[in-house]
């Protein structure tokens, strides 16, 4: 959910409805594909429908094993009670803890400035502004082209591969191509950045030597996240180094600690390509299968 609430105001998914039910509640819609208010209306549904107890404003900081149960710690994030902890047990644990809260950082100087995100929200604040958006892939297409049609005075796009990648949804790939064609989108490819200051951008293509400073009022880097595996490593799980896929049984989610299940797009680690809510919403039946089943059979 985390994820949807930071996806951009007026998004529109790239999947039909039927395709983002859960719990065997209809998504209804007058569209072809949802929008992100949509999706948030229907999801607060399921909620309320099953009444599910949910904790906001707190951040887990253990999951530790132990005899019959795991310790869950966390730390309140609210004002009235900011770093108080919650200490909660529990026979079993699903970490569903997604990937979208950790981007992928350049490591350049002047990535924290106030000017830079990683995350593209809205793109009317940018009317007659120039804006440097930093990516290939659909989130870095998709604010191009909002940014554009919502008259940013200039839209560059810095890529460092040699063009849009493949993988971009085949109605939006035409369209950034063509808008980078005629001149609307200025696109530097195999070009890099090395460094973000306050009213520019420094980037420097394949064999250059010198770098290019491209003017920016706004700097989105839009480079792709991963999953943030620290819970897991300290709870026992092992992670591998490269992929960061968790060890886990395909057919059941568990982990190779008893009792804790990983389920949604940490499940595949960096390959973020590989789950998606289409497939990710079915890992929550097999969790449930498996624990009734173990619970049918005993200890």
């Amino acid at each position: 959910m985390n994820s949807i609430a930071h996806f951009p105001t007026h998004m529109t998914f790239f999947t039909t409805p039927e395709l983002l039910e859960i719990g065997g509640l209809p998504f209804v819609t007058p569209y072809e594909k949802p929008t992100r208010g949509e999706a948030l209306r229907y999801y607060r549904r399921v909620a309320d429908t099953y009444r599910l107890e949910i904790a906001f404003d707190e951040r887990v900081e253990t999951i530790t094993p132990g005899g019959d149960a795991f310790v869950v710690r966390s730390r309140c994030l609210t004002a009235a009670h900011a770093g108080a902890e919650v200490v909660r047990r529990a026979g079993n644990v699903v970490l569903a803890s997604g990937y979208y809260d950790q981007a992928n950082r350049l490591g350049v100087p002047g990535e924290d400035l106030p000017h830079v995100s990683h995350y593209y929200d809205d793109p009317h604040p940018y009317y007659r502004k120039t804006v440097v958006v930093v990516g290939g892939k659909n989130s870095a297409a998709i604010a191009a082209l909002e940014l554009y049609r919502a008259g940013a005075a200039s839209v560059t796009l810095v890529h460092r591969g040699p063009a849009i990648s493949s993988s971009v949804k085949y109605w939006i790939k035409p369209d950034i191509e063509n808008r980078i064609k005629e001149g609307s989108v200025r696109a530097f490819f195999e070009t890099r950045v090395c460094e973000i200051r306050p009213d520019r951008v420094v980037v420097v293509g394949a064999g250059q030597k010198v770098g290019t400073e491209l003017a920016a009022d706004a700097v989105f880097l839009l480079t792709g996240y991963r999953p943030d595996t620290r819970l897991l490593r300290d709870a026992g799980v092992r992670v591998e180094p490269e992929s960061l896929r968790p060890e886990h049984d395909p057919g059941t989610f568990e982990t190779n600690v008893r009792g804790l299940f990983v389920a949604g797009s940490i499940v595949s680690g960096r390959d973020t390509n590989r789950t998606f809510i289409e497939n990710g919403r079915f890992h929550g039946d097999a969790i449930v299968a498996a624990l009734r089943a173990r619970s049918a059979s005993g200890p």
